[in-house]
């Protein structure tokens, strides 16, 4: 597996690239092709034209969760494939892929939608959609995980925002947010996109679905940024415990030392 940061909160001080609030990985395993999240803009889709990735020939966008800076990034990448087929360039529309709860509408106090710009009905009109609450095989050894089990009290978080359906509102405890698991021969490295189900949650939740105790590495946001100390130590000592070769956290990880 070859994994590329797109967009993150950060850029290399001297490269050309763009930052924003957001997440996109281009992941590609063996002959498939895959993005993880497409941030909030169109700036995935400008840097990987400067790595010299194409982007039109992709076998599934998967979504970790609904909120703005992974899923409003879908806008432009439907232009990308809509100018495409205008313009008779070869191209291969991926598989959507989420959770079942991915596209609702979500929202928070003075903003009327954090969640997907676009709903299923009209994502479904420019790609395939594949959303489902189990895990679910992208390649022999990359596994969507789904909806992941809350095993851990310290890491049972307060509802962010509210999902609204209709006229009615609920809580929103982000049972869309997943990850991705691959299955290396020394372990499993763990994609995440913001971790709202909790890095702990999400790790122990993979090495059961996969049968694998090791842990190689973890890649993406932790959502660590205002965290309890005890919340914070026994994240810190869980994954002390896991004895990771790597731990490549960005986009909502604290930057505070």
């Amino acid at each position: 597996m070859e994994l590329t940061v797109l967009v993150d909160n950060h850029t290399l001080i001297d490269r050309y690239f763009l930052g924003e609030p957001g997440l996109s990985l281009f992941i590609q395993e063996g002959d498939r092709r895959i993005l993880l999240d497409v941030g909030y803009s169109d700036i995935f889709i400008l840097n990987a034209q400067k790595m010299g990735l194409d982007l039109r020939h992709l076998d599934y966008v998967v979504l970790s969760h609904g909120h703005l800076d992974h899923t409003w990034g879908l806008v432009p990448l439907i232009r990308l494939f809509t100018e495409a087929a205008i313009e008779g360039l070869p191209h291969r529309r991926p598989t959507i892929v989420g959770h079942p709860d991915l596209l609702q509408t979500k929202t928070l106090p003075g903003l009327p939608e954090i969640g997907s710009i676009l709903d299923g009905l009209k994502l479904a009109r420019h790609f395939p959609l594949q959303l489902c609450p189990t895990p679910l095989a992208l390649s022999d050894r990359l596994l969507f995980l789904g909806e992941i089990e809350r095993r851990f009290d310290f890491e049972a978080s307060e509802a962010l925002g509210q999902i609204v359906t209709g006229d009615d509102h609920q809580p929103d405890f982000l049972l869309d947010d997943s990850a991705l698991a691959y299955k290396s021969p020394q372990g499993l490295v763990i994609i995440v996109g913001c971790a709202h189900a909790g890095i702990c949650n999400i790790v122990d939740y993979a090495r059961q679905v996969c049968g694998e105790d090791r842990v190689l590495d973890i890649i993406g946001g932790l959502h660590l940024l205002n965290p309890t100390a005890e919340r914070l130590e026994k994240t810190a000592a869980y994954l002390a415990n896991l004895n990771l070769q790597g731990l490549h956290a960005c986009h909502c990880t604290s930057p505070r030392p």
